[in-house]
């Protein structure tokens, strides 16, 4: 087996997007990425609503959109969206998403650190479960500033997934326990197999938030790139409660006691 640590910035770069390439087969399978429920699909349009408001034709770029569920819902809200990943399969099955569903969503094959894009070309930036991958969170948010027109928005949705409460240890093994032995469904939700979970964790263990992506660490960057008006959101209950259903009792309870938040700043 080819030796990944320690990992180049290069080697980790193309690491991260062979990984993402291999979960598009099965990231709309899983609660938590794709949106199952019309009350889920209401809750996220209110998160964005409170921080974004409504589009108004206003450009938005949803960045490493994968599949595009965060592209559907400004979509939905009436942004002129355009989303940006740089893997191919998750960008095939965007597209199809977007043409079943009659959406007119642009997409770009790009990186989400280097986007090319023109300086001050959208009015809101979004990404979710993208910031504890970057290699380099403080240039990639120079970048962001860039592309963001003045007065435009950021949106970045995440989480430390690393420095769980004892709470969520507890939940957590009780929850894989009731999978194991058949008592609950969650085992059933296309998590990955032993090597993907292994390259996950090489990959974890290299980026620039391996101790955990706490949202006051992010804002802290999010400040020094020169972004204002930094509010941080931890406020996800209204997307927990209607993540629920996909879950076993105690893993949708473990998810609710994760360290999730939303993060809004302002150029």
């Amino acid at each position: 087996m080819q030796a990944f640590s320690p990992l180049s910035n290069h080697d980790l770069r193309d690491e991260i997007k062979a990984y993402w390439s291999r979960r598009a087969e099965t990231f709309d399978a899983q609660p938590g990425h794709e949106i199952f429920s019309e009350d889920e699909r209401a809750a996220w349009h209110a998160l964005l609503r409170k921080h974004l408001g409504n589009g108004e034709g206003r450009a938005a770029l949803d960045l490493a959109c994968g599949t595009a569920v965060v592209s559907h819902l400004l979509d939905d809200l009436g942004f002129q969206v355009t989303g940006l990943d740089w893997s191919e399969p998750m960008l095939e099955r965007a597209r199809t998403k977007a043409a079943t569903r009659g959406r007119k969503i642009r997409f770009l094959m790009g990186d989400a650190e280097r986007t090319m894009e023109p300086d001050a070309s959208y009015d809101v930036i979004t990404n979710r479960h993208l910031v504890w991958t970057l290699v380099d969170p403080l240039s990639c948010f120079h970048e962001w500033h860039r592309v963001l027109k003045p007065g435009g928005r950021l949106l970045v949705v995440d989480g430390d997934f690393v420095n769980p409460s004892a709470l969520t240890r507890l939940l957590k093994r009780l929850a894989s326990l009731a999978s194991h032995i058949g008592l609950a469904r969650d085992a059933l939700h296309g998590a990955p197999n032993p090597e993907m979970a292994e390259t996950h964790n090489r990959i974890l263990s290299a980026v620039y938030f391996s101790g955990g992506a706490r949202s006051d660490a992010v804002a802290a960057l999010l400040r020094e790139a020169g972004f204002t008006k930094v509010t941080i959101d931890t406020d996800m209950a209204a997307i927990h409660r209607s993540q629920r259903k996909n879950f076993s009792l105690l893993k949708g309870l473990e998810r609710a006691t994760q360290h999730r938040f939303a993060i809004c700043a302002e150029k």
